[in-house]
């Protein structure tokens, strides 16, 4: 009798297959009550069978590295230092097991530490969402909207009223409406059900952030008519999305892949997480594009405009084609069906004094169905600074944008965005038809922009604010 009521611990659960976790308790506590009620010890361990974890997966080991497709050629010492410096990143990433291909754009810089998708790359990975390569500005993109002949400056004077650049976003009393069915979508996707989500998905619509987004005006080369360009991602929601992400693909890493980067952890696309998560970055992919067409219609309607047409595509997503989910990492996809809202062309911004090139991509094997975001930089923006010495802000500014309007919205001229600040936009230009990556519709030649301009790091504004 003493025998059978012996209590049943956590060491005997752990050698009938049970881990410790959250259910341990439960399992505890059954087992004690089978015992109190005269069951046997072998009676118990099959009454739990039912409840025991699924065997664990096989681990992956870390590839030997795949070859991947390289389109960018260097034709000065910065480059061959940039080139140098991607390929090796990009021989370290070929190294994670769910890879299947890779590519790198003529636009191509190192992003992180080694073994980081650079920016201007692509993967193509089987059954996974790697988070840490669509990066925490997910689905950064441009939109374009034809104003007609509105007159360019009063096009830039109406998107000065109206836009918000930088950190945080709109107060109450000055925030733009976000779809109801929206957030209600977002309530019922685990990634995205937050109070913090659906207040920060408020308040953050009709924000552009800072760094290199921008809101550019120009006039098209073959029509003349004016046009809107907006750059920007999905802000406080898409940063939230991906920091859960990120640690949902960390705790996969360590049952899948440990000697997998961080950086590079993935979650399976066929589990729970997977598909939430999948859902989660299509909702977001929808506020950011609502985000950039209620910048759009602002300016619009704050001048009386009359639109004519608008497109857009991001350049920082997941993609799934044939079984596989390609990554793009500032890159934009090339092939006519990549969305049910794809419009058959793209943009590819270059810099503030350069046109925008409106692009029809090429879906090249070797591009793996991507063509470049942008013109990318050989160099840092602190290497920038340090090779411009005592040269003022405004001396820059004049030298290099001559002609234009160029205004900071809220803050002083940030030199890291001048022209010089990124590769040569004609070599760029020459490498996209070199290597047969998107053939050029159009050029949307510049009048002005807008962009954040250079402030103190966010932490510096809170910590002041506490003051």
């Amino acid at each position: 009798m003493e025998h059978e009521t012996k209590v049943i611990t956590g060491n005997d659960l752990i050698a009938w297959g049970h881990r410790p976790g959250p259910a341990f308790a439960g399992l505890l506590a059954a087992a004690q009550e089978g015992r109190l009620r005269g069951m046997a010890a072998d009676d118990i361990r099959s009454m739990l069978d039912s409840r025991l974890p699924p065997p664990a997966p096989p681990q992956l080991g870390l590839q030997s590295g795949l070859a991947f497709h390289s389109n960018i050629q260097a034709n000065d010492a910065d480059e061959v230092k940039n080139v140098a410096d991607v390929s090796e990143t990009m021989r370290v990433l070929m190294r994670t097991p769910t890879i299947e291909a890779g590519a790198i754009m003529p636009d191509a810089c190192p992003a992180g530490p080694l073994g980081t998708i650079p920016v201007g790359g692509v993967i193509a990975a089987r059954n996974a969402i790697h988070p840490g390569m669509h990066s925490a500005d997910i689905c950064c993109s441009v939109m374009i909207s034809d104003m007609g002949n509105a007159d360019p400056k009063a096009v830039l004077d109406a998107a000065t009223a109206v836009t918000h650049f930088g950190a945080g976003g709109r107060e109450n009393g000055n925030r733009f409406s976000v779809s109801l069915d929206l957030l209600m979508e977002f309530r019922e996707n685990k990634f995205l059900r937050s109070a913090k989500m659906l207040q920060v998905a408020q308040s953050n619509m009709g924000t552009q952030g800072d760094g290199n987004h921008f809101l550019f005006v120009g006039r098209s080369r073959k029509t003349g008519r004016t046009a809107l360009v907006t750059h920007h991602g999905s802000r406080g929601p898409g940063a939230m999305l991906y920091k859960g992400g990120m640690e949902v693909a960390e705790a996969y890493r360590k049952i899948l892949s440990p000697d997998t980067l961080k950086q590079n952890a993935w979650i399976p696309a066929d589990s729970e997480d997977g598909r939430a998560y999948w859902a989660a970055l299509q909702l977001i992919r929808r506020w950011t594009k609502a985000n950039h067409n209620a910048l759009h219609q602002a300016v619009v309607e704050k001048a009386r405009f009359t639109l004519s047409d608008r497109f857009w595509n991001e350049h920082n997503f997941v993609f799934e084609r044939d079984g596989l989910y390609y990554h793009g990492k500032g890159a934009t996809p090339a092939w006519g069906d990549y969305a049910v809202d794809a419009m058959g062309l793209t943009l590819i911004p270059l810099n503030m004094a350069e046109p925008v090139l409106v692009v029809k991509g090429c879906d090249a094997a070797h591009g793996l169905g991507f063509s470049p975001h942008g013109a990318g930089r050989n160099f840092s923006r602190t290497e920038h600074r340090r090779r411009n010495g005592a040269v003022t802000a405004e001396a820059m500014l004049a030298a290099e944008t001559a002609g234009l309007d160029i205004r900071f919205h809220a803050g002083a001229i940030d030199v890291s965005e001048l022209p010089s600040g990124y590769k040569k936009a004609a070599t760029v230009v020459q490498q996209i038809k070199d290597y047969g990556l998107a053939d050029i519709e159009d050029y949307i030649d510049p009048f002005g922009c807008i962009m954040a301009g250079d402030q103190p790091p966010f932490w510096q504004t809170k910590k002041r604010a506490r003051r």
